[in-house]
């Protein structure tokens, strides 16, 4: 008889914990761990959705990569469909980025896991896979996700982009130089290391996409200081710039 009872008992017991077993599964899904890597992967979907490829495939049928510049960012786009088309393409690219960094608060990701969904959606950017790898250079996408994960980052870049630009009167290379010294200034602000992670990658990642403008304008600059002996005076945005 007891072996009976120990028998029923350890089936009760099996039939108690197969449910907790079997639930266990959807609820590692539903994990913030889960959701934060849902997240990062859309986030980098949500990058490729490239605007101003799309927006002038939809105006002109035409591809803005065989157009201008060649590049898909918001500048390229007003030159070829005018101001109504570059406000759009800035407002899209920079809403994508911030909208990675809404999401991630939404489902109350960590912090790195924030960073990543930010890395994502310029990554996916700058190489949508739809595109075969050929999208734009990051710079509204990293600056509306910096508004809206760090404003402090936006100070920065102005702080450093005004006075270059005043000097320079080159706005790829004043924009560049803001980016690559912005890290260095929110350091010395003491900004926390997450935030400041975040725009130690992006820059890198701006930094990276622009390397042939930056050659490009440094050369154009020397040659322009070597034929005048002085600081160029009028002001040159550059012939790749994004935004």
């Amino acid at each position: 008889m007891a072996g009976k009872e120990s028998d029923v008992a350890k089936r009760r017991r099996v039939a108690t914990f197969a449910p907790e077993l079997t639930m266990s599964f959807p609820s590692l899904i539903e994990s913030i761990a889960g959701r934060e890597a849902a997240w990062i992967v859309f986030s980098y979907i949500l990058g490729c959705f490239t605007a101003g490829y799309y927006w002038t495939r939809w105006r002109t049928g035409g591809d803005i990569r065989e157009l201008g510049s060649g590049n898909v960012g918001a500048r390229n786009v007003g030159r070829t469909l005018g101001p109504w088309a570059f406000a759009v393409t800035l407002l899209l690219d920079a809403g994508k980025g911030a909208m990675a960094v809404a999401g991630a608060r939404w489902i109350e990701a960590g912090p790195e896991a924030t960073v990543a969904a930010i890395v994502a959606v310029v990554a996916g950017h700058n190489w949508p896979v739809q595109l075969r790898f050929r999208g734009g250079k990051g710079i509204a996408v990293s600056l509306g996700a910096l508004l809206a994960c760090e404003p402090m980052a936006a100070v920065a870049l102005l702080a450093v982009f005004l006075p270059v630009i005043a000097l320079l009167r080159n706005f790829t290379l004043a924009g560049m130089t803001a980016f690559a010294l912005a890290p260095l200034l929110l350091l010395i602000a003491g900004t926390p290391k997450v935030e400041l992670a975040a725009v130690s990658i992006l820059s890198a990642l701006i930094l990276l996409t622009h390397r042939r403008n930056i050659r490009v304008e440094l050369v154009r600059l020397g040659r322009t200081q070597t034929a005048t002996g002085a600081a160029p005076g009028a002001m040159h945005k550059g012939s790749h710039d994004e935004a």
